[in-house]
């Protein structure tokens, strides 16, 4: 039985042989470690981002293969994490919101740690993996997935409790809620106890020397809000730094249907008593700037957490036979096109990062206590700081730069070009000189399009389990099946081929797919997570290498299809040019067609060729 086989992937003194997954050479299988984030976007500088500093996923991603274009199926926690730990969609889940169990409402589905459990690993949860409460059976799916009770740090009782300081000296629940650790409930955060969790396990696996190979999934909280963090972390951030997006204006042509309303921010006191007028906002500059700060902060705090498990996997002789990846469970959308949050077919929303580790294939494994040493971040930023002002640019010498046009063009995150400029030229120095080679600078990138219900077919083929079946179009009665596809193929063609990023998977998925639900054509209250009998609408988005299209069209709650001759508006934005919807413009309706024709055809249709 696979279940009493211990193997793993064939060490190969050269990554570019096709051999290196062959099944028949495995003596001993990987472990994994895989590390879920909540509301986590590629705000990172590994993809990109000359501001926010995370040092140990930029660490880990220079040891990795990193996709630059991976997408959820729906833009919420619930039926994110249903989706792709089931490797099934959420109109074969069933679940668009939080009020249902797969395994009652949709099929008796195995899940991605499930089925390693089942083939002989030691399965365990730690912090947020799957949705808490109704959406995994209130159990978080044990004991099917896990081969002990999950655990949950204790304080996350607090998540809506009053602990924020404020300025009247009182304590408030506020979405901006830098707080002194010490002072908090039980001295404590939920990631800081889910880190110190998943420590304790790989010491006690250390000392054990079990040689049962483990499944860690390490589910951290934060950047979701409230954003609560170590205060610390805010001076990483100086606030007169900090810009909105350049796109931050509600989008010419943008249908009411496809808002997602700011219920779930004006829950919160700080922007309750802002007042801000319902169902569109805006939000003030200010307080934007405010949020965008501290999503930053969160976003190094949580670098610091994994940069604390990473460097415990390697220190306990572990960093040379775990597959590592990080992913976020959705995006969150930080001000473009005046919107916020999740809760919709934003690129925002629905892209996320994915960066996995293969010991031996993406780098060479280091004695242990090498490969992932601990990167502060506050070291990082004092040394850049020290680099800014040795540098001392001022803006209007800029020009003198031959390559400021360049970073103009490619920051996307620009509002003031000569600002940007100058941090983006800060950024590439202080790299050079102070952080080391591994910031910014992943060993492999990949441009195929992905699809977090790739992750479990791709898992299993990695480890050398027999790889799950393409689903049926009607799955209810298979326990293991796959609406995804695998990323090995892919993976082994970027590692033969790492210079040549965007000639890999030419012939791969040609789009990804996501939608949301909607009660209603205008934004009410229940617009973010409509009961189910309620949802009459159902945005269907397809995102292809040029575009976005998306069609809102009428939705049975009871057959779980679109109805797409109930058509009730529709979505088409270009990512060469400004942020405005084409889809009304009479000069695109062929290509509109065209769009549509593929989007009803859905996602069988945009596999890969001979894939199954």
């Amino acid at each position: 039985m696979l279940s009493n086989l211990f193997v793993c992937l064939l060490f190969l003194p050269c990554v570019n042989s096709l051999h290196f997954f062959d099944q028949q050479n495995f003596e001993h299988r990987k472990n994994v470690l895989f590390i879920v984030v909540d509301d986590l976007r590629p705000t990172l500088g590994c993809y990109g981002n000359p501001v926010v500093i995370t040092p140990n996923i930029d660490q880990l991603a220079s040891k990795s293969i990193k996709f630059e274009r991976t997408y959820v199926q729906q833009a919420v926690c619930g039926p994110s994490r249903t989706s792709f730990l089931t490797s099934r969609r959420p109109d074969t889940t069933r679940l668009y919101n939080f009020g249902s169990y797969w395994r009652k409402a949709a099929g008796n589905f195995t899940t991605l740690p499930q089925y390693f459990k089942d083939n002989g690993y030691f399965t365990v949860s730690v912090g947020k993996v799957f949705h808490p409460g109704r959406a995994s059976g209130f159990t978080d799916d044990y004991p099917y997935s896990w081969s002990i009770p999950p655990y949950h740090p204790p304080t996350e009782k607090y998540k809506m409790a009053k602990v924020c300081p404020g300025a009247d000296g009182k304590l408030h629940m506020n979405i901006v809620c830098p707080v002194d650790v010490n002072s908090q409930p039980e001295h404590s955060l939920p990631d800081i106890q889910s880190t110190e969790y998943a420590v304790r396990f790989l010491k006690e696996r250390a000392l054990n020397k079990s040689k049962q190979p483990f499944f860690l999934a390490v589910g951290y909280h934060k950047p979701h809000i409230p954003l609560k963090y170590p205060k610390s972390y805010l001076d990483l951030y100086p606030f007169p730094e900090i810009k909105l997006p350049k796109d931050h204006n509600y989008p010419p042509g943008f249908p009411a249907v496809a808002w997602n309303p700011l219920l779930d921010l004006q829950r919160r006191e700080d922007v309750a008593k802002l007042n801000v007028s319902f169902p569109f906002g805006p939000l003030p500059d200010h307080f934007q700037k405010l949020i965008i700060q501290s999503y930053y902060a969160a976003t190094s705090y949580t670098d610091g957490q994994i940069g604390q498990l990473l460097t415990s996997l390697d220190k306990n002789g572990f960093a040379d036979n775990t597959i590592i990846s990080i992913i976020g469970d959705h995006g969150w959308v930080l001000g473009e096109h005046q919107a916020w949050s999740k809760f919709s077919n934003f690129e925002e929303a629905v892209r996320v990062p994915f960066i996995m580790h293969i010991p031996g294939l993406t780098s060479k494994p280091f004695a242990p206590g090498f490969n992932f040493p601990f990167q502060d971040s506050f070291k990082f930023f004092n040394k850049s700081q020290t680099l800014k002002n040795s540098l001392n640019i001022k803006s209007n010498k800029l020009k003198k730069f031959s390559s400021v046009d360049a970073i103009l063009r490619g920051n996307e995150y620009s509002t003031n070009e000569s600002e940007d400029a100058l941090n983006a030229v800060s950024h590439r120095q202080i790299e050079r000189e102070f952080a080391g080679p591994f910031i910014k600078n992943t060993q492999f990138v990949s441009n195929v399009f992905v699809e977090l219900v790739d992750l479990f077919p791709t898992y299993a083929e990695l480890v050398g389990l027999p790889l799950p079946e393409l689903c049926p179009r009607n799955s209810s009665l298979i326990k293991v099946c796959t609406e995804g596809v695998s990323l090995v193929k892919v993976i082994k063609e970027t590692l033969k081929s790492p210079n040549l990023p965007n000639s890999v998977g030419r012939h791969w998925k040609k789009a990804t797919f996501s939608q949301y639900p909607r009660p209603s054509d205008f934004p009410q209250m229940d617009s973010l997570l409509p009961h189910l009998k309620h949802i009459k609408i159902m945005g269907y988005s397809m995102r292809t290498n040029d575009f976005r299209y998306t069609e809102w069209v009428g939705f049975n709650h009871t057959s779980f299809t679109p109805v797409w001759e109930d058509l009730h508006a529709t979505e088409l934005y270009s990512f060469d040019s400004s942020d405005y919807n084409r889809a009304i413009d009479p000069k695109y309706a062929s290509l509109v067609r065209e769009l549509s024709k593929k989007l009803h055809a859905g996602w069988r249709a945009a596999l890969p060729q001979n894939i199954y």
